[in-house]
């Protein structure tokens, strides 16, 4: 069963259209890796699907049900929909565990005993449960990230957006990142990860879709991807970032 669905989603910022005609399905369980270059509507693709930016035209389906942004409960649709973002976005006025709390407590009206012991667990899972009385300030920046994740996963989302979860990273903390990433993809969670990290595309993604100039150009398994495109595009963009 498909998670996400799109149908033919456009894009406008005033007169310059970055998404130009997308359709994608993302089934349960599937891990999508996108890819391309600065500027080709990656994120701004992840932020349609989370109603972070609102179409112009076209289709997306979430779980099943057709979202209309001016009918549907698009807070009770971000449920369905977990997002990390490259700058962590945690409050910064917030312990660990209150930051993880946070979305339960506030949106689904969980009591506070729950929330907090759902959090101490996806604190441990992402291996600070000796950082949960801490502040962000207190943290690097991969231990930043990977309280943002707990705090995704804290919503119980049917499918995590990540959008580039570790370009703002310094490169000695990108791999506990994705340590966790990876984590998560062999339990079965539906994820799509916007990314520069080729390696983590290669073994974790179950297809690889790769965007230019506002279109899916190619897309496919990672060894079809990597080792025969057939896109020319996308054969000197591999060869400008595998060297």
């Amino acid at each position: 069963m498909s998670i996400i669905e799109i149908k033919n989603l456009h894009k406008y910022f005033n007169d310059l259209e970055v998404l130009k005609g997308i359709d994608l399905k993302v089934d349960d369980g599937e891990v999508i890796c996108i890819i391309g270059g600065s500027g080709s509507g990656k994120s701004t693709l992840l932020r349609c699907i989370n109603f972070l930016e609102k179409k112009t035209e076209g289709e997306i389906w979430i779980d099943g049900e057709k979202v209309h942004e001016k009918e549907s409960d698009i807070n009770h649709i971000r449920q369905k929909v977990g997002m990390v973002f490259q700058r962590f976005n945690l409050f910064p006025h917030m312990t660990v565990i209150q930051n993880v709390m946070e979305g339960p407590v506030t949106i689904k009206k969980m009591p506070k005993s729950e929330a907090r012991a759902i959090a101490m667990e996806l604190i441990q899972k992402v291996g600070l449960e000796d950082k949960a009385d801490e502040y962000p300030a207190m943290l690097s920046g991969g231990q930043q990230q990977r309280v943002a994740i707990a705090r995704s996963l804290a919503m119980e989302p049917k499918v995590i957006l990540f959008d580039e979860p570790t370009s703002a990273l310094d490169p000695e903390l990108v791999r506990e990142v994705l340590i966790v990433m990876k984590d998560l993809a062999k339990e079965g969670r539906t994820m799509i990860v916007v990314t520069h990290e080729m390696g983590f595309a290669k073994e974790v993604a179950d297809r690889v879709i790769y965007i230019n100039e506002g279109r899916i150009a190619e897309e496919g398994p990672p060894e079809k991807f990597f080792d025969n495109p057939e896109d020319e595009r996308l054969k000197s963009f591999l060869g400008q970032i595998l060297v």
